[in-house]
């Protein structure tokens, strides 16, 4: 049995080819069907052929955030580093369209990845690519929630009903520039929720402060 088309463009070698073609069972799922959720264990190495898995995790209020999606010829970068792991997913994972994808038993992935370059190329590269999208998801959805991590940092390190910290020792916190801080905290002050003073920031209303960082 031959790879499909997506798959057959990754540059397996013959026997990496065969070994696959062999040991993976083709799924057929259907639109809006879980994949996998939080908790469940992580039994098989997924390549889909056809279709889209989106792959997104729940902030506490309930919020859906799509981390990446996975596409044909590609390989879900959770499932690779549970496997590798021995751990749980901790993420959800459901068809947007029909989706085939191939699964490889754990044996298998494990014996693949120790005997063949051109199966672990593949692997690592994949992992590598979700990974930068994982990781530029996470660097835009923090910067869009920056006033509600200030007002949540301010909340957790006020002592005596003030912050001693300057800007940028705050910024550096917060992974964000100086300036971004700075004008946050001057909207902060215009809304009557603190009061700044050259090193010491106020907290005025520390009941608006707790509405605030808690829409995260």
């Amino acid at each position: 049995m031959s790879l499909p088309q997506p798959l057959a463009k990754a540059g397996f070698d013959a026997a990496t080819t065969q070994r696959l073609a062999s040991s993976a069972q083709v799924l057929h799922l259907a639109a809006g069907q879980p994949v996998f959720a939080p908790g469940r264990p992580c039994a098989a190495y997924l390549l889909v052929t056809a279709g889209s898995v989106r792959v997104s995790t729940m902030t506490e209020n309930g919020r859906e955030v799509v981390l990446y999606r996975v596409g044909p010829g590609e390989a879900c970068v959770l499932t690779t580093a549970c496997l590798m792991a021995g751990k749980d997913y901790d993420a959800y994972g459901a068809t947007e369209t029909d989706v085939e994808a191939y699964a490889i038993p754990k044996s298998s992935f494990e014996e693949l990845l120790n005997a063949s370059a051109s199966f672990r190329r593949f692997v690592f590269g994949e992992f590598a690519a979700r990974l930068t999208e994982v990781i530029a998801i996470v660097q835009e959805v923090a910067e869009r929630h920056v006033d509600r991590r200030l007002a949540r940092f301010l909340l957790d390190n006020a002592k005596d009903g003030a912050v001693r910290m300057t800007h940028q020792a705050i910024a550096a916190e917060l992974g964000t520039a100086r300036e971004v801080v700075s004008r946050l905290l001057k909207e902060f002050s215009g809304k009557g929720l603190v009061e700044l003073e050259r090193g010491r920031i106020a907290l005025s209303d520390r009941r608006a402060l707790d509405r605030l960082q808690s829409a995260l």
